[in-house]
């Protein structure tokens, strides 16, 4: 259970809240979890985004095999409701990025994602992950939605819709558990690197935070409501920090 003394679940949409509570139970029942520090004043944080109180509520966990777990979820007023979750690997362990996201209106929810981005020099996931993943039961949504421009980072099972109705949305949760799961499970197996290997993974992860810190829309919002400053700050030490290669 995610509880905090600032929380802000009770207030979120249920997609929202199902959805989290997957995703730390499936950690917690695949790994071997630890707290993982935020920048000071990072972990909860509140602002005004056009009028509205944006409230910003972190979760981070590591482990051995995954330097940074982090799951934020976000409010801004009564409009909107964001969860945004990403796995970052250690860069010794030959392993793609998780990545999640939803956002809910007041119509429902307007996208949802769940990948698994390869981050070798193929950008090709593992033979292991593609046997996996493929053999996952067939899921059909109606709304489809395109991937942004610098899209380029995610796999082919890549899944970015907009849920249609009740059946969809939990069909979407029952995909990211399944995607997760096969995930933790392929990560308790890995062995780690060479060193020559290792600077492969070390990049590719790279190459993805460079090209998460290139999306418009959260930078934009970030600013209106904290300032330029901040937000770079937020984008590159919270969101999508670059790892470190020893």
């Amino acid at each position: 259970m995610i509880a905090s003394s600032s929380d802000i679940k009770s207030r979120l949409h249920p997609l929202i809240n199902e959805l989290a509570e997957i995703i730390v139970t499936t950690w917690r029942e695949n790994l071997s979890l630890s707290p993982y520090e935020l920048p000071e004043g990072l972990g909860y944080v509140e602002g005004k985004l056009e009028g509205e109180r944006l409230i910003i509520q972190n979760y981070c966990y590591q482990s051995r095999e995954f330097r940074k777990m982090h799951l934020e979820l976000a409010k801004v007023g009564n409009n909107l409701d964001i969860l945004h979750c990403v796995m970052f690997p250690h860069s010794e362990y030959p392993l793609p990025m998780f990545g999640c996201d939803i956002v809910a209106g007041k119509v429902g929810i307007s996208a949802a994602i769940v990948d698994l981005s390869p981050t070798n020099t193929e950008k090709i996931l593992s033979a292991d992950y593609q046997q996996q993943l493929s053999s996952l039961e067939e899921v059909i949504f109606t709304d489809k939605r395109d991937l942004p421009t610098w899209g380029d980072i995610f796999s082919p099972f890549c899944l970015f819709i907009r849920p249609n109705n009740h059946q969809e949305e939990k069909l979407f949760l029952t995909r990211v558990k399944d995607f997760l799961t096969i995930h933790c499970l392929i990560a308790n197996k890995s062995k780690p690197l060479s060193e020559r290997e290792k600077l492969i993974y070390f990049e590719g992860q790279k190459n993805y935070c460079l090209q998460q810190q290139q999306n418009d829309k959260t930078r934009r919002v970030l600013e209106k409501a904290f300032g330029v400053e901040w937000a770079e700050n937020y984008m590159t030490s919270v969101l999508f920090d670059l790892p470190s290669f020893n």
